[in-house]
């Protein structure tokens, strides 16, 4: 009984020692993920014969997953719809040299798990589309181009493809690495030129390329609400903040309706003989409303989730002070703003009306002319109809309604209140 008694003692002691030794250890150096920034040891974070994500990186601050340093990527999501503006905002972010663009990922989980409408409002759907779309969004913030491919028709061969949905919207793919086509002189390279003069996109360049930037945007418009996309928000890998572009709805409809022919046939018959179809879609407006409803009224609710992570941004505001805007939003991103970002607004924002209507996806505009264009394209009737439907997010997104035809047309009167918006920090 002695000697066990003696030996519970020592047994004792041993471990008193080790845990001191091994606290005195962990406190005499900064704890780190990665014990030498070496693309050798990072790599073997994802296992020593495995393909790591960030394998040839310069250190493991360069990747968000396995670092929580301040200087981190921040990553960012554009939410929006589609004709409100967002393919503008996106090249606001896409002119910037440490940023990698995508245009619209998640057309090709639409269009592989649910061929119809965007909008779809059956909630199996809705619950798919949305599953789907935030594990593609994950593996993309990650630069993950692979996990892509398991959606583009036809798949790609040997991980290159043509098929990706608007390449050329996107710098760095059209670019080298990834294209040869251009060099780095060549400035503003028109999309069509992009799809033309590049070869098919190899997808393990594209990935290199996503890696070599120090943040990741993407432009989304099949996410409903942002409560949709709280998991990822919350993530801490991702470090995302997301800017909730919205547009007055009267605006949208006029839009599409000028857009998408053959979706909006009927609305065109309603604004052309002033009568309302009997099997009009009602859904093509009330759906943006709701959504739009629910979504604002989440992010202006100022939950603990989004702080430091949200802002909202009018595309009329944007449209009437596109530098100003511009540099609000880069502020809240925290990232400086390039001189080629000022440059790419002097040049966009002062087309033609006529220019814009021709190329019904571009970006030339008269941006401020073009802000309330839809009054003079919808019937006033159209206009009161959507008013009734869309009232609580027109008021609260500081939209004015009209109550003749007369001051739909008066043009000197503007439906945008002076409204601000400050981001949740």
């Amino acid at each position: 009984m002695q000697c066990s008694w003696k030996a519970v003692i020592l047994l004792a002691l041993a471990s008193i020692a080790i845990q001191y030794t091994a606290i005195r250890t962990l406190t005499s150096k900064p704890f780190q993920l990665c014990p030498v920034p070496s693309p050798q040891n990072c790599g073997l974070l994802g296992g020593p014969e495995t393909e790591s994500p960030i394998e040839g990186r310069a250190g493991c601050d360069d990747y968000p997953y396995f670092s929580f340093n301040a200087s981190r990527k921040t990553h960012i999501m554009v939410l929006a719809t589609t004709r409100s503006g967002s393919s503008f905002v996106g090249q606001l972010l896409n002119q910037h040299a440490d940023i990698f663009y995508l245009f619209e990922p998640l057309y090709h989980v639409q269009t592989t798990l649910i061929p119809r409408l965007s909008h779809s409002r059956n909630a199996a759907d809705r619950r798919v589309m949305l599953g789907a779309s935030r594990d593609l969004l994950r593996s993309l913030y990650g630069c993950d181009l692979y996990f892509l491919e398991s959606y583009i028709k036809p798949a790609p061969a040997n991980h290159t493809t043509d098929k990706l949905f608007r390449r050329g919207a996107s710098r760095a793919l059209c670019s080298l690495p990834v294209c040869d086509a251009f060099g780095p002189t060549d400035a503003n390279v028109e999309e069509g030129d992009c799809v033309k003069k590049c070869a098919s996109l190899n997808m393990t360049l594209a990935a290199d390329a996503c890696r070599e930037k120090r943040h990741v945007a993407i432009k989304v418009v099949r996410v409903p609400e942002i409560g949709d996309l709280r998991a990822l928000v919350e993530d801490p890998r991702l470090n995302i903040k997301v800017i909730q572009l919205v547009r007055d709805p009267r605006g949208i409809l006029s839009s599409r309706i000028e857009t998408f022919r053959d979706t909006y046939r009927l609305w065109r018959i309603w604004r052309a003989t002033g009568r309302r179809p009997y099997n009009l879609d009602l859904s093509q407006l009330t759906v943006v409303c709701e959504d739009f409803l629910g979504s604002v009224s989440t992010g202006l609710s100022h939950p603990h989730w989004l702080k430091g992570k949200y802002m909202l941004v009018r595309y009329e505001d944007l449209s009437r002070n596109p530098l100003l805007k511009t540099m609000e939003i880069y502020d809240f991103l925290g990232l400086p703003m390039d001189k080629s970002v000022e440059e790419w607004i002097q040049t966009n924002t002062r087309g033609s009306t006529e220019l814009s209507a021709k190329h019904k996806y571009g970006t030339v505009r008269d941006s401020a002319a073009n802000a309330e264009s839809w009054r003079l394209k919808l019937s006033y009737d159209m206009v009161e109809y959507t008013q009734a439907t869309c009232h609580k997010v027109l008021h609260q997104l500081g939209y004015k309604a009209v109550k003749s035809a007369e001051e739909l047309k008066n043009m000197s009167l503007s439906l945008v209140q002076d409204k601000t918006f400050v981001p949740f920090s």
